[in-house]
């Protein structure tokens, strides 16, 4: 046992003074070996590293300056401007929302959406509107009326369905949603649909929409998705009942060159008024149940194998004669878990796993609630006058000095007023709708944002992952700030020393043989010919041709370009027929129109552009100079040590 213990603990130091190699130092910083190797591994642009020693060197070279260039920007105290501490506080909300779950939560949802969808059920719901932030009395007692009648067997579900539901979309078919799978709906609707038998309604429930009863029709096993093809014979509504009867007839008369051995896609080109499918041949993309109008849905799983046709059926938006391409089964676990994550993760769901997460968070820190100091902010509001419309306003000034903790965490009271501030912030002083259920949507809110912000700083202290991506991007952050001063803004901001570089280096930026005047472009044979006679008058200006060609009629009759040409860019005019204050023949273009150009200078040798005409080289340039000049200081400040020894442990042959 002592031999072990010994082996351990020397495995131990070995392991930390692998850790602890300083492999170079700029100035008096160290770095790493392990910084190093996990940056490098992180960036390798393989999937495996080259730790060759021209690579290693190459890139040690890049991340070295890119220290020196952070450790600037921190002396300068960078990372306090307001911009930067504003997009960190964004980076981090959202790079939190990734680790602020339960992951045990995550698979077990991950793992019921698949086991669900090996299941279709089919649904039907009534539904009593109630927003969030409004009265739900009313709304609860309406739908718990509706219960009681269900439950009694004084009339069926269709029926009241049809008289009291307030979806739209489904209370005429008698509250019928049609099947649905998991994911498909809403995380609420989807557990009562899964844990309620055939035949069976659940008692009343909430979701951000109201409140529902569900009844479940039909269960089966998942038919997985097809991919089909239709011909739409189009009938609005507005048409009535003589539309929808020629529209059946012709429908009917589809089906009937179907039966004659007619191609379906030779039908789909003659009938279909469907523009988005019609030149595929009427190939839709593929889906699975929920996805379509219940009628059109039905018909199309009812196909059996692939080339089968279905009679015309019809929905609201007129007759269909579907066409099965292919079937797709469900497919297995771990093929289907990335997508399954990803959407669990965007759905409704994820917020259970989130929930449970802050629970452990608030238990672990000590979370307790004062109901009798948030009761004193109720009276007190009691006593706030009402709006016109009834509602409430509030000044956060009233409750400043009402001092009470309406709950504590990790030791810290939230005060009453710290609640009413934010309270403030999100309603800006006005509750709309009945207030006490506002004012608890807002405490709410107030205590997950809480506990929330609590955690997203303990990630940085206590997960490794977490603190490396929000330290690279603080880095990256600043680094752009700085990089900005010294370099990108100041190239543009520094006119002086822009001039001074121009002047330094202007035999660079070079006009090739051309000349400066006018290009006309004609719009067609006739505007060129009044063109001509134009440019053929001694005192006519571009302006003054301007007027004269172009009206509302023809607007863009001639389009004349004045600046310095190289005679490069018209590679079919004779260079011989560019000719001071001659306009030159015309060029006939690929789009009709015609170019001539008119030459004001000739120059038949290079000369020097301005500083206006180079400004876009001339500042990309002196962007680079500064960049060199810039690079050599950090080094010359950071003087650059490396050891020798730890670099070629690093290196693979």
């Amino acid at each position: 046992m002592r031999k072990l213990v010994l082996t351990c603990l020397a495995a131990g130091a070995f392991m930390a003074s692998v850790q602890a190699q300083t492999l170079f130092t700029y100035g008096n910083n160290p770095v790493s070996k392990a910084e190093f190797l996990r940056v490098y591994e992180k960036n390798s642009l393989n999937k495996k590293p080259d730790f060759s020693d021209t690579a290693l060197r190459g890139y040690l070279d890049l991340y070295s300056l890119f220290r020196m260039k952070v450790t600037e920007a921190e002396s300068q105290h960078l990372d306090t401007l307001t911009s930067i501490q504003r997009e960190l506080d964004t980076y981090r909300k959202q790079l939190a929302r990734n680790y602020l779950t339960d992951e045990q939560v995550t698979k077990r949802l991950i793992h019921e959406a698949y086991e669900r969808s090996k299941e279709d059920v089919r649904i039907a719901h009534i539904l009593i509107l109630c927003r969030p932030g409004t009265d739900s009395v009313a709304a609860y007692h309406k739908i718990d009326s509706i219960y009681n009648v269900l439950e009694s067997k004084k009339a069926d579900f269709a029926t009241m369905a049809k008289e009291y539901s307030e979806d739209r979309g489904s209370k005429e078919n008698g509250g019928d949603i049609g099947y649905i799978t998991a994911l498909e709906v809403t995380y609420p609707i989807e557990n009562v649909a899964y844990s309620t038998p055939v035949g069976k309604i659940s008692k009343p429930f909430r979701t951000q929409f109201g409140y529902h009863i569900v009844k479940v029709l039909d269960k089966r096993p998942a038919v997985g998705e097809i991919k089909v093809a239709q011909i739409l014979i189009a009938c609005p509504k507005s048409k009535g009942e003589e539309g929808i009867e020629a529209a059946r007839k012709r429908a009917d008369s589809v089906e009937t060159e179907i039966k004659k051995g007619v191609s379906f896609d030779e039908l789909v080109k003659k009938y279909s008024d469907d523009k988005f499918t019609a030149n595929d041949n009427g190939v839709m993309p593929q889906f699975g149940v929920g996805k379509m109008t219940p009628p059109f849905e039905s018909a199309a799983f009812a196909l059996k194998k692939p080339g089968d046709v279905s009679k015309p059926v019809q929905t609201d938006y007129g007759f269909h004669i579907i066409k099965l391409l292919e079937k797709y089964p469900l497919k297995p676990f771990d093929t289907l878990e990335p997508q399954l994550k990803r959407k669990v993760e965007n759905d409704y769901r994820s917020q259970v796993a989130r929930d449970i997460f802050f629970e452990k968070i608030k238990e672990k820190n000590g979370f307790k609630e004062y109901p009798a100091n948030y009761q004193e902010i109720i009276t007190k509001l009691n006593n706030a006058p009402d709006t016109a419309n009834g509602s409430k306003t509030f000044r956060v000034s009233d409750f400043m000095n009402m001092n009470k903790p309406v709950f504590t965490l990790a030791g810290r009271d939230y005060k009453q007023s710290d609640f009413m501030s934010f309270a403030e912030s999100v309603t800006r002083g006005r509750l709309m709708g009945p207030k006490e259920t506002v004012l608890h949507d807002l405490y709410t809110m107030y205590v997950s944002s809480v506990v929330n912000d609590f955690e997203e700083h303990r990630l940085v202290e206590e997960n490794p992952d977490f603190k490396n991506l929000m330290e690279e991007y603080r880095d990256g952050v600043m680094l752009f700030e700085l990089m900005d001063r010294n370099v990108w803004g100041k190239a543009s901001r520094d006119t002086v020393g822009l001039e001074a570089f121009y002047e330094a280096h202007k035999d660079k930026y070079m006009w090739e043989p051309g000349f400066v005047g006018s290009e006309y472009k004609f719009k067609d044979q006739a505007a060129l010919k009044e063109g001509l006679k134009l440019l053929a008058k001694k005192s006519m200006t571009d302006s003054a041709m301007v007027k004269i060609m172009n009206s509302d009629t023809k607007p863009d009759a001639v389009i004349i370009l004045h600046g310095h040409y190289e005679f490069s860019r018209f590679k079919d005019v004779p260079r011989s027929s560019i000719v001071k204050g001659k306009a030159t023949e015309a060029m006939n273009n690929s789009n009709g129109t015609y170019t001539v150009v008119k030459a004001e200078e000739v120059y038949n040798e290079p000369t020097p552009k301005s500083l206006d005409e180079a400004r876009g080289y001339v500042v990309a340039e002196y962007q680079d100079y500064l960049e060199k000049n810039w690079n050599k200081q950090m080094r010359d400040k950071y003087p650059m040590k490396v050891d020798k020894t730890v670099f070629e442990s690093m290196v693979k042959k």
